[in-house]
């Protein structure tokens, strides 16, 4: 696994402890469907949340969320479509953004309703 593969495993196994810590519950990592993936699928109360993770060493290019496009975002509702579909969930559904800055001074920012 290349320094970049490791950097964002280990971005999202921050960003769940996080939210498990704010009280969510992790219920599927790494969902695939065809050409993508959802890092995280969480609940909270009465919302299944969509959760992309996105985890920088540095910010010399941007903070970790901007490189949340418009193309990764449709990627991840179709998955959505196809997760809530393949479990004939009915329900409140929201998509997220949780934010990992590794380095000396760590960071985790957590963007709830991010998009759609």
């Amino acid at each position: 696994m290349n320094e970049k593969a490791k950097t964002g495993k280990e971005g999202e196994k921050q960003a769940a402890e996080f939210l498990r810590e704010k009280g969510y519950e992790i219920l599927v990592r790494n969902y695939r469907y065809k050409h993508a993936e959802i890092d995280l699928i969480v609940k909270k109360g009465s919302f299944i949340v969509f959760v992309e993770v996105k985890t920088r060493s540095y910010s010399f290019y941007g903070e970790p969320e901007a490189f949340v496009d418009s193309k990764k975002a449709a990627l991840v509702l179709g998955a959505a479509e196809q997760y809530t579909y393949e479990n004939k969930y009915e329900g409140n559904i929201r998509f997220d953004i949780v934010s990992v800055k590794t380095g000396a001074n760590p960071e985790i920012v957590h963007f709830e309703d991010a998009f759609y």
